[in-house]
């Protein structure tokens, strides 16, 4: 005889039960990034759209590569921006900071040293950048807008220096040959195959290792990182040289892509990864982010703008598009917080 309010050892397993409303297509929604599929909707809009439109020049394979070869270089400024934004942070200077390593790199003492000597070249004026912003953000206490506001500004002053106003060709072979088609791998373009090397290595980064954990754990509360044993200093440190290490790749692509370099390169390119950040889920004050939504979201946008110029639209209708989408998903992201504060 068990006493009252024992369960017998006989007695079958009691089954989990289900909360009320939740199903199992609930459930599986809920499991799901929501935000991530429904950019993949708005991305299958778009190309529908395209379709149905100009279906014989969106659709052909040229244009497409075009597509995401101008989302490469973009979509590597915007992994770099992602993991600062998730820190708690921002960087206004990427765009100034393409421009001058670009310029830096395609200057005529640098390309005398060839491909290796260019791309050195650009990734050091990169992580240089990064460094200064970091020092000045981690160790000198600066606001993160107006340090990075600042190095925008010199930046691009030195890039304007360096390049006298004009621009500069690139005559090295090796380089220019990557743009072309006989260098592309079973039709996938190099700079595409870059992008989604840099994508797949900010993913591990972000999701698999101490790094990414250090980073939401920063943006999310500073003070609870460092109680928990995080070098702050060091990890926004860290933070800002990546961000300038993915800006010196890309200005190295975007000489690749033009064939020159220019102190007008990267022109709004803050403004574009920030942008393609938002919406594809990293939070302004910090603590979460995802790289995977922030290549959805430079895929929207370099597709939106493909679309513009396809169909003879001007561009102030062009941007007036998108900040429309950047209002709709701060939007979104306040609802969905007040949602997970109830």
């Amino acid at each position: 005889m068990s006493s009252p309010g024992t369960v017998p050892a006989d007695a079958p397993a009691a089954r989990p039960r289900t909360p009320r409303g939740q199903g199992p297509l609930r459930a599986l929604l809920d499991r799901a990034d929501v935000r991530n599929l429904s950019l993949l909707g708005v991305l299958a809009v778009l190309i529908a759209v395209g379709g149905i439109t100009k279906p014989e020049q969106f659709l052909s394979t040229d244009n497409l590569q075009l597509v995401l070869t101008q989302a490469s270089v973009i979509g590597v400024v915007t992994v770099g921006v992602t993991f600062v934004i998730i820190s708690g942070g921002i960087d206004l200077s990427v765009g100034a900071v393409v421009a001058l390593a670009s310029v830096w790199a395609s200057t005529l003492a640098t390309q005398e040293y060839g491909l290796g000597g260019m791309l050195l070249c650009a990734v050091l004026v990169g992580v240089g950048c990064g460094l200064i912003n970091g020092v000045l953000i981690a160790y000198g206490s600066m606001v993160p807008f107006i340090a990075t506001l600042a190095m925008l500004a010199s930046a691009r002053g030195l890039a304007l220096q360096i390049s006298d106003g004009k621009t500069q060709v690139v005559t090295v072979d090796p380089v220019l040959d990557l743009g072309l088609p006989d260098s592309y791998v079973l039709g996938v373009p190099p700079l595409v195959l870059v992008f989604a090397a840099v994508t797949a290595i900010g993913w591990l980064l972000l999701n698999r290792t101490t790094f990414g954990r250090r980073s939401v754990a920063v943006g999310g509360n500073a003070e609870a990182a460092r109680l928990a044993g995080i070098d702050v200093k060091r990890q926004r440190l860290l933070l800002y040289l990546l961000s300038g290490l993915c800006c010196g790749i890309a200005a190295f692509m975007l000489i690749v892509l033009t064939g020159s370099g220019q102190n007008t390169n990267g022109n709004l390119y803050e403004l574009d990864a920030i942008a393609a950040a938002i919406i594809g889920g990293t939070l302004l004050s910090g603590g979460r982010g995802t790289i995977t939504g922030s290549v959805l979201g430079v895929l929207v946008f370099t597709t939106i703008t493909n679309l513009f110029a396809l169909n003879n639209l001007e561009t102030a209708v062009q941007q007036i598009a998108k900040g429309a989408i950047i209002v709709a998903a701060v939007l979104v992201q306040h609802r969905t917080a007040r949602t997970e504060g109830s």
